[in-house]
């Protein structure tokens, strides 16, 4: 079935610790969509800065849309993500 103009492409995300799922879309970040699918996850800046709501992806891919989150690139390449600023280009699971 196709989705209708417009509609943002949606994907399933799990939080292990949480045991947890929630729909996020691609346009939003990742925090914003567990928090209003009542999974608050830990923050402070939300801006990429912080490194408060810090978390491993274990599987999926995810994209950032400022030009340097927070993170080292060693941390990158072990699948550390910040969820303020990560948006969804999968599904995904996070610890």
């Amino acid at each position: 079935m196709d989705e209708p103009a417009g509609s943002p492409v949606m994907f399933r995300v799990r939080l292990l610790a949480e045991d947890a799922t929630f729909d996020a879309p691609a346009d939003r970040p990742l925090l914003l969509s567990a928090q209003e699918a009542g999974w608050p996850l830990a923050s402070s800046c939300r801006n990429g800065t912080c490194r408060t709501c810090i978390r491993r992806l274990r599987s999926g891919a995810v994209v950032y849309r400022i030009e340097w989150p927070g993170l080292l690139a060693g941390e990158k390449s072990e699948g550390w993500i910040l969820p303020c600023v990560a948006h969804p280009a999968s599904d995904l699971v996070l610890e």
